[in-house]
């Protein structure tokens, strides 16, 4: 089941996120970014950052994380043995769909190169940016969303 974040899932949602092998980060790590509990809650209450979990069995499988301000992709990851289950997929969806309400016509996101997430991205329509990620070992994505004629 996917549905909207809320503060009370930030627990289960940083255990998803520091138990991922590919991109993983610490809490300390995370924290050092300024990404702690109280910025997202923050960030989440103003309706800059949209968050989406998955839910399998009561339990949140994946998360994703899109900032509204700069469209985008700021987190998807998937507890590890939950793969391949179109979790990421369905997720990726909520989150472009979100960001597209905004009026963003193209969306962006960085993963580690080589990583099974850039070949997820690239299945989904992403497309290599030929710009410099903030990370030497990462790949800028984006992705463009066609105007829709109102005829």
């Amino acid at each position: 089941m996917i549905r909207e974040a809320t503060p009370e899932d930030l627990p289960a949602i940083t255990q998803v996120r520091i138990s991922v092998t590919e991109n993983h980060l610490s809490v300390e790590q995370m924290a050092e970014r300024g990404i702690t509990p109280e910025s997202v809650i923050a960030e989440m209450a103003i309706g800059d950052l949209g968050a989406w979990i998955c839910e399998a069995k009561g339990e949140i499988v994946a998360f994703s994380m899109a900032d509204r301000r700069d469209a985008s992709i700021f987190a998807l990851f998937t507890k590890p043995g939950c793969e391949g289950r179109g979790y990421g997929s369905q997720l990726l969806a909520e989150a472009e769909t979100w960001l597209a309400a905004f009026g963003h016509r193209e969306f962006w996101l960085s993963t580690a190169r080589g990583s099974r997430a850039e070949k997820f991205y690239a299945s989904k329509g992403w497309m290599p940016a030929d710009e410099t990620a903030e990370a030497p070992d990462d790949i800028i994505f984006r992705k463009k969303i066609p105007l829709r004629c109102r005829c």
